[in-house]
């Protein structure tokens, strides 16, 4: 038996590997190689002393423990979970996972070896922050070519227009089935910049979608917001190295920006064909973005010769380019209620902890008595709009 039941066809928007230490090192050009960084865990719940131990075993999980994770069958996403998860780091222990997840497809995205790559220095190195994406895209190459139902998600820094082609056509030609991009400005340009016109042209031709996903941008807020002359607040976990209490408050901020200026700028009514997906970003602030948006194109386009020529609203525009994954605990019913069922994505968030024990029944508890039509859309049919290279 599988986690995800029977009849129900589920792609799953979000799952993650959980890289080991030499994730980058071990596919960077040799002469890069002694100034990639590994890959460190010190900014998470996993602590030293695992990495360590899997190390020590090669970089696997012993048999013992991949015997006792495949043991959990249909429970396995509610306690496999991080680095110890089957599948975190393993490809071919990926592909039991799947079995036993029962998902049709699955984006695989990276954890924690995007730190280089969108690093929001501007003091970074090209050729390293470079050299660390074609590492990464690489390794995430190799790993999903195990099963047809992995895709992964390649990363695609934007700070240089010519390296973020060339990049992307690289991950084209490695079989990675999406881009994930930093939901930031793009060094001192848009995103909507035209120098990045044929970037999404490329990804429109290929019929691969953009994604962004927490992490392509700096998850917490300046200090200064945080100084409030009270001790300081620790995140959800009991720490304070992750997305705390005002973090999470104004965690959509970043993607909508980025998205708005997508439509401002004219990028998804000059590229029609491109898709995109806001991934583990939320999806509450959708509907009133939608609204915003529509408004001010109505009143600002007297003045805005940019925005005279869109042919469509940009609610239209993005209803039909882009989707959304809402947090499981998040009441995705009532945003279907407040602009319509076409944009939002089922995800497991496998196996990171934040995506619960059991996504599915949450999610179908947010939905509650809406029709069987909405649910397809949700587990299946927005998914393959966006992702239409993942059709069988």
């Amino acid at each position: 038996m599988t986690y995800a039941p029977m009849g129900r066809t589920i792609y799953d928007a979000d799952s993650h590997i959980m890289e080991l230490p030499d994730f980058l090192k071990k596919y960077a050009d040799p002469v890069l190689r002694e100034q990639i960084p590994e890959v460190s865990y010190s900014a998470s719940i996993v602590t030293d002393e695992e990495v360590a131990v899997i190390m020590g075993q090669g970089g696997r999980h012993s048999a013992e423990h991949v015997a006792a994770q495949v043991a959990l069958g249909d429970k396995l996403i509610s306690a496999s979970k991080e680095i110890q998860a089957l599948g975190a780091f393993d490809s071919a222990d990926r592909v039991t996972a799947l079995d036993m997840l029962g998902f049709r497809k699955q984006l695989v995205f990276a954890t924690h070896s995007v730190a280089m790559p969108f690093s929001a220095s501007s003091r970074l190195d090209p050729t390293l922050r470079y050299g660390a994406a074609r590492a990464h895209n690489r390794h995430m190459a190799d790993f999903c070519r195990a099963d047809a139902r992995m895709i992964g998600v390649a990363v695609i820094p934007l700070d240089d227009p010519a390296l973020a082609l060339a990049e992307l056509d690289f991950a084209l030609k490695s079989g990675l089935g999406a881009a994930w991009l930093p939901h930031r400005p793009c060094g001192d340009r848009s995103p909507g910049h035209v120098d990045f016109d044929p970037l999404w042209a490329r990804l429109a031709e290929a019929r691969v979608p953009f994604v962004l996903h927490v992490g392509g941008a700096p998850l917490q807020l300046a200090k200064a917001w945080m100084n409030n002359g009270r001790p300081p607040t620790k995140d959800w976990l009991g720490g304070g190295e992750n997305v705390r209490t005002k973090d999470i408050a104004l965690l959509h901020e970043g993607p909508e920006a980025f998205l708005s200026m997508l439509v401002l700028d004219g990028v998804l009514e000059r590229h029609p064909g491109l898709r995109g997906a806001c991934v583990e970003l939320g999806a509450g602030w959708v509907p009133e973005l939608l609204r915003r948006l529509d408004w001010v194109v109505k009143h600002w386009s007297r003045n805005d010769a940019n925005l005279q020529g869109l042919s469509r609203v940009p609610s239209q525009q993005m209803t039909d380019q882009l989707a959304f994954t809402p947090f499981v605990f998040e009441e995705v019913g009532r945003f279907v209620d407040q602009s319509n069922p076409d944009l939002y994505l089922f995800s497991s968030d496998y196996p990171h902890i934040e995506g619960g024990r059991d996504p599915i029944g949450r999610f179908e508890a947010a939905l509650g008595e809406r029709s069987e039509a909405v649910r397809q859309k949700f587990y299946a049919d927005n998914f393959l709009r966006i992702f239409p290279n993942a059709a069988d």
